[in-house]
């Protein structure tokens, strides 16, 4: 499967991209946003990065829009109890009115 072109739109900026799915394109960059937080040491500078995290997010395709509803957390309480930045993903609707699809996904790896 080859490589399409998606825009990631944050509210804030938009992005162009390449990927193959909608999922696996914000997937990728929420972890680089979370990466960015777990690589920085001054606390103020934490602070700053994560009040700008995303909690919506689009990813636009040529066809079809999906955008999903990011769940922050500084330190995990579910799933990965103890780790840092952990984020939910639940995809809330489709462009052409589809019914609204939950896919709860967990991303965390340090």
């Amino acid at each position: 499967m080859a490589k399409r072109q998606f825009t990631i739109d944050t509210g804030r900026e938009k992005i162009p991209v390449e990927g193959h799915a909608h999922k696996n394109v914000a997937v990728k960059y929420l972890m680089r946003r979370r990466r960015s937080l777990l690589g920085t040491r001054d606390p103020q500078k934490v602070d700053t990065l994560y009040s700008s995290l995303p909690t919506n997010i689009k990813i636009i395709g040529k066809q079809l829009t999906h955008e999903y509803k990011i769940n922050w957390e500084r330190v995990g309480s579910a799933e990965f109890e103890g780790s840092r930045f952990v984020f939910t993903m639940d995809e809330e609707q489709l462009q052409n009115g589809d019914t609204i699809h939950n896919v709860p996904t967990v991303a965390n790896m340090e």
